[in-house]
C-alpha cells in the first residue's frame, strides 16, 4: 500500500529549504553591501574558525565539492580577502589564508547574526534548539547516505 506524499507545507525537506532561503534573503542586503555572496561568506566563516585550510577541507566543512569552492576562493582572492598557496609537500593541495582585509572583514560581518536573530523574533533557546535539530539531521543523513 503506497501512501500519498504529505502536502508541500508538511514536507520536512520543503520546510528546511524555505527556511534556508529565508536566511539567505535576510543576509543578502548586508552581504551585497560587503561585496560578498552567501557561499563566499561561508568560506570566510570557515577561515575565521581556522585560517590556512586547504580547498578540500573547506569543501568538506561546507558539504560542497572542491570544484565548487575553487572559483569562490578565486573571487575572494581577487577581492583581496584571501591568498592561495600550493602545499610544498603535495602540490595538488592548495591552502587558503586570510589577508589583513579578510581578517578585518570579520568585524564587519558581526551584524549578520544579530540581524537574523532580531528579525526572527524567536527566543535564543528556540533558535539554539533549531540549530541542534538541523545539525543532528545533517549528521544522521551524512552518516547513512545510502539508506533507502
Amino acid at each position: 500500500m503506497n501512501a500519498l506524499p504529505l502536502p508541500l507545507e508538511r514536507q520536512l525537506c520543503y520546510s528546511l529549504y524555505a527556511a534556508s532561503m529565508a536566511v539567505t534573503r535576510t543576509y543578502k542586503p548586508m552581504l551585497d553591501a560587503l561585496g560578498l555572496t552567501y557561499p563566499q561568506y561561508l568560506i570566510l566563516l570557515a577561515l575565521w574558525d581556522e585560517d590556512g585550510l586547504s580547498i578540500g577541507t573547506i569543501a568538506e566543512r561546507l558539504a560542497l565539492e572542491s570544484s565548487t569552492v575553487t572559483p569562490l576562493v578565486k573571487r575572494l582572492e581577487a577581492a583581496g580577502l584571501v591568498t592561495r598557496q600550493r602545499d610544498t609537500a603535495d602540490e595538488r593541495r592548495v591552502h587558503v589564508r586570510l589577508t589583513e582585509p579578510g581578517v578585518a572583514m570579520r568585524a564587519r560581518c558581526t551584524c549578520l547574526g544579530e540581524t537574523l536573530v532580531a528579525k526572527a523574533g524567536l527566543p535564543l533557546e528556540e533558535l539554539a534548539a533549531l540549530h541542534a535539530g538541523a545539525t543532528r539531521l545533517r549528521q544522521a543523513l551524512s552518516a547513512n547516505p545510502a539508506a533507502t
